[in-house]
């Protein structure tokens, strides 16, 4: 499928080429107009939209002009037709600042990760790209914020909110712990999705939550906020490190599930409240202290710990946020599993009941920093790197030793 794809996308821009230079040859200079008729001439032939035929011929365009390492990968099947949609629409969005080095980091990635990974790969890349722009552009985009209400059947209706990514993510977290206290209660039989629904009316309805048992109120969202350190010293919106010889900035901030946020929101969220889940990186090497305790329940803690360095769940392609995952003991606690940074992993219930009951075979990389093997039922293998590395400290008489 892969190897027709490319097939496909060769010959439609070579179908464009063909019609654009016989419409110059006939004086035909409105180039809209033929190109509208050359979308128009795809989608009736395959019985597409003109939208999509746009797409594929702005696709196929790409490829053979402005990133012929792609074709090349899909034309061997390296790579599928999402990966290279993928990858032409990110590589697009960078426009003058993607160089031969960028292309050749997106496409290993493509080429071993499967479409959920490389599109979170190619999000944060380019929001990297684009970090000195992201606190004007996130003020830009605050003036977009509504709610608004989209009818659905059987007399239901939608009721949707545009707002920060951050406060939604801690919304959803502190509903979605609501709803599972209810869930707890003796005789329930809602399901976890009508739960969450009941708990937002009745909250912004009554404002008020005197209907749910006393465990519920006082439920707060915890978020975890990873901000370089010497970006929170500095008083530069850009979070430019402020030390001498230290020319590049600190690094972006991030919160679990959300993704990168500007320093001033950072600056804003770590002088807050308790709710938020405060960890200082140095600004080179990332480091964070590692916690360890001889339980079967991991303590907050380490618990924090090992949300903190997956940032989703260990699945292959699965971008459940690690903050909704269960802690999984790899090697289980009754085969003499231990509970130590090692030895966990966040995982989503759907993929630890895979893990557990659907004949795969998980383990831990041994000097990966946490990255999983999972082992099909088949023999395949895939294997799952954390977002974040684990640090490794060295002998306080190292010279190399980061500190």
């Amino acid at each position: 499928m892969a190897v027709f794809s490319a097939h496909r996308f060769v010959r439609l821009d070579a179908l464009r080429r063909e019609q654009l230079d016989d419409a110059a040859r006939a004086g035909r200079e409105l180039t809209d107009v033929v190109e509208r008729g050359i979308r128009l001439e795809v989608a009736a032939a395959l019985r597409i939209t003109e939208f999509a035929a746009a797409r594929l011929l702005a696709t196929a365009e790409a490829l053979v002009d402005r990133y012929p390492a792609l074709l090349d990968s899909l034309a061997s099947a390296r790579i599928t037709e999402r990966h290279a949609e993928l990858l032409v629409e990110s590589l697009d969005q960078l426009g003058a600042r993607v160089a031969g080095d960028t292309i050749r980091r997106a496409l290993a990635v493509a080429e071993g990760e499967s479409v959920g990974t490389l599109r979170r790969f190619l999000r944060r890349m380019v929001d990297e790209a684009t970090e000195a722009s992201l606190a004007e552009r996130h003020v830009e985009a605050l003036r977009r914020r509504r709610i608004l209400v989209e009818p659905a059947d059987d007399g239901m209706a939608w009721l949707m909110a545009l707002m920060p990514a951050v406060e939604a993510h801690a919304a959803h977290g502190r509903i979605t712990a609501m709803a599972k206290v209810l869930a707890g209660r003796e005789g329930e039989k809602r399901t976890l999705d009508q739960l969450r629904a009941d708990v937002v009316g009745d909250l912004l309805i009554d404002d008020e939550s005197s209907a749910h048992p006393d465990e519920t109120r006082g439920i707060r969202a915890t978020v975890a906020v990873t901000v370089p350190v010497l970006a929170l010293l500095d008083g530069s919106e850009n979070g430019s490190s402020g030390v001498p010889g230290l020319t590049a900035t600190a690094g972006m901030a991030r919160v679990e599930g959300v993704g990168p946020i500007s320093v001033a929101q950072a600056r804003a969220l770590c002088g807050g409240a308790d709710g938020w889940m405060r960890i200082l990186t140095h600004p080179e090497t990332g480091a964070v202290l590692s916690v360890g305790r001889d339980l079967y329940r991991p303590p907050p803690a380490l618990r924090r710990l090992v949300r903190w360095r997956a940032d989703r769940c260990m699945a292959p392609g699965c971008g459940m946020p690690a903050g909704r995952c269960e802690i999984d003991h790899t090697v289980a606690w009754e085969a003499g599993g231990t509970t130590e940074l090692s030895n966990l992993a966040p995982v989503c219930k759907g993929h630890h009941l895979v893990k557990h009951h659907g004949g795969w075979q998980v383990r831990q990389v041994e000097g990966s920093g946490g990255a999983l093997e999972w082992t099909s039922p088949t023999g395949r293998r895939y294997t799952v790197a954390p977002e974040r590395r684990v640090p490794v400290f060295l002998a306080a008489d190292d010279s190399t030793a980061p500190f």
